[in-house]
């Protein structure tokens, strides 16, 4: 790799927007490394919450684990945290790593609109992109714990905060950390609008920004459901991540172990399908009330059938703990009022109860044609959906994930094994990756993403801080120099960063108002140099003062961190 896209892809680790992320798909396991170094997380371990996890089986501490992640983030995805870039300037910066017509198909910042769901909705106006011209893009970064931490600083946030590809890779190190599951057992999927990870314990879990979803869940038929459900309905999966390496939508290489690949490949597809019994109608039902319209409900009262509308039925499931589909039906029949029923069956609409006879006798999923045309026989005349109701019924049931073909991949396997297991302790396995970082890409980008100047050159973290951090410059651009710098000084002199070697850019220090004395200098250089971009600026570390120069003037901050003695010019 040339300078330039070695710096591209070091500096693209420290800044970690998702379009990045898209262009170096090994920097999705790097950031969930970083996390999984960071001291924050494997502090969870003391929390009372998580005592006794020890004795609780995988699932148990994973749903612990899930309430945990539900009480302390919240899930952020304004325009304004991590601001605004233009697409002709990000275009130029990746023509070397990719063409824009593959950008655009695969990319949603690029063009990319998404299928059904997103067809049917503007997707800039989803986003609240309609108010900018159409060259600019947000930013999106993805955020470390500890910058997940910070939004407690943040005016209107109480806990931390962060996007979908942030809550994915918190989990990611969580789950490892504090949930005690195998990094071989969890998978990260990408999408060109989503992140989330798959974990295979039992028949599996899905991580959906802070919530989780299991099997059943999948088919529940809520609104919560649903919105799980969007992603790997109507997009197709860009990226896989897992301990053994990356394989890409667009990229010829893959570095994942084939066989692991081909495991994760089964159990998702199983994860996404189900037989088709009385409760998957149900729950399809629930899922699309559109269908509602064509089915009733025949019950016994005091021995006499009686009709409802099965759209009554799921009325009366708001505020329920009782449900149709389940052994639960009984009392919640019992709490619809009497006058809601009908003496006589509804016209134009098929009883429940047959459908569930039918599936009784037959296996929806292997049904011979005959068999489906008498399932379809059951539906009356006056409903005119019955050929959308079966195929949207069968699509329900069985998601046909769109993953990266591994049938015209390499499959590279040169890469040292990450090599990090559940006996080990922090401080292990931070030596471990230092140890690969030759071999192993994502482990050498996990210490830029880690943001360590002690374990990474220098250059890449000042080239990211001056080029991709627009927050803090539109944030003053009304502000006289002399006012931003008193601003400054007021900060807290604080690093979100509890590592002395670990330095935060300056968006970061802008957004959560606090910043160690170089988080600080690097701040206002950012702002200077947006304002005299000709004139040189110098920043000099020497123990615990750094001085900022810009001509003739200079600028003093004290500092905590532990860098050791340097100059940087920009």
């Amino acid at each position: 790799m040339n300078h330039i896209k070695d710096l591209e892809r070091k500096s693209s680790a420290i800044t970690l927007s998702d379009m990045e992320l898209f262009i170096f798909p090994e920097l999705l396991y790097s950031l969930v490394l970083a996390n999984i170094m960071s001291p924050r997380i494997w502090l969870w371990q003391n929390d009372p919450w998580f005592a006794g996890f020890e004795r609780m089986k995988p699932y148990r501490r994973i749903q612990r684990l899930k309430q945990y992640i539900m009480d302390h983030y919240v899930f952020n995805l304004d325009l304004h945290t991590w601001g605004m870039t233009e697409k002709e300037k990000e275009l130029a910066r990746f023509k070397d790593f990719i063409n824009e017509d593959t950008l655009a198909q695969s990319n949603a910042l690029f063009g990319y609109g998404g299928d059904k769901y997103y067809f049917d909705i503007d997707i800039r106006t989803h986003f609240g992109l309609d108010k900018f011209d159409v060259g600019v893009i947000p930013y999106w970064k993805t955020e470390t714990v500890e910058a997940m931490d910070a939004f407690q600083y943040k005016p209107a946030y109480t806990t931390g905060a962060g996007e979908c590809v942030s809550l994915a890779a918190l989990y990611a190190a969580a789950l490892f950390i504090v949930g005690r599951i195998p990094l071989k057992d969890i998978y990260l999927m990408g999408t060109p609008l989503h992140s989330q990870n798959f974990i295979d314990v039992e028949d599996g879990v899905l991580t959906n920004n802070r919530r989780l979803v299991t099997k059943n869940m999948w088919y529940n038929g809520t609104a919560l459901s649903a919105q799980a459900r969007r992603a790997l309905e109507n997009e197709r999966v860009t990226i896989v991540g897992h301990e053994t390496g990356i394989i890409h939508t667009t990229y010829q290489e893959a570095t994942i172990n084939p066989d692991v690949y081909a495991h994760f490949s089964s159990q998702l597809r199983s994860f996404l399908k189900a037989d088709i019994d009385s409760s998957i109608f149900s729950n399809f039902l629930r899922h699309d009330r559109d269908f509602q319209k064509c089915f009733q409900m025949k019950w016994q009262i005091r021995n006499v059938d009686r009709y409802i509308r099965i759209e009554r039925v799921f009325a009366y499931e708001h505020g329920s703990p009782f449900r149709i589909n389940d052994n639960t039906r009984e009392k919640l029949m019992g709490e619809i009022a009497q006058e809601e029923f009908q003496p006589a069956p509804i016209p134009g609409r098929i009883e429940l109860n047959k459908l569930e006879d039918f599936v009784m006798q037959h296996r929806m999923d292997s049904m011979e044609s005959d068999q489906i045309a008498g399932f379809k026989k059951l539906f009356p005349p006056d409903c005119k959906d019955t050929e959308i109701y079966f195929e949207s019924l069968m699509a329900f049931a069985n998601t046909h994930p769109r993953l990266p073909n591994p049938d015209d991949r390499t499959f590279i396997s040169s890469q040292a094994p990450l090599g990090i297991h559940l006996d080990m302790n922090r401080e292990e396995i931070i030596e471990r990756l230092e140890d690969i970082r030759k071999e192993n890409a994502m482990a050498d980008m996990a210490f830029y993403a880690y943001r360590d100047l002690n374990r990474t050159e220098h250059n890449p973290f000042i080239f990211a801080a001056m080029e991709r951090n627009p927050v803090s410059i539109e944030a003053c651009r009304s502000l006289e120099i002399e006012a931003v710098i008193v601003q400054i000084h007021e900060m807290p002199d604080e690093s979100i960063y509890d590592d002395p070697g670990r330095l935060a850019q300056p968006d970061e220090t802008w957004n959560f108002r606090r910043g160690d004395g170089i988080e600080k200098a690097l701040l206002l250089a950012n702002i200077l140099r947006q304002r005299i971009p000709d004139e040189k600026i110098m920043i000099e570390i020497s123990n615990d003062v750094i001085v900022l120069k810009k001509g003739n003037e200079t600028h003093e901050f004290a500092t905590h961190k532990e860098i050791g003695e340097h100059i940087w010019e920009m």
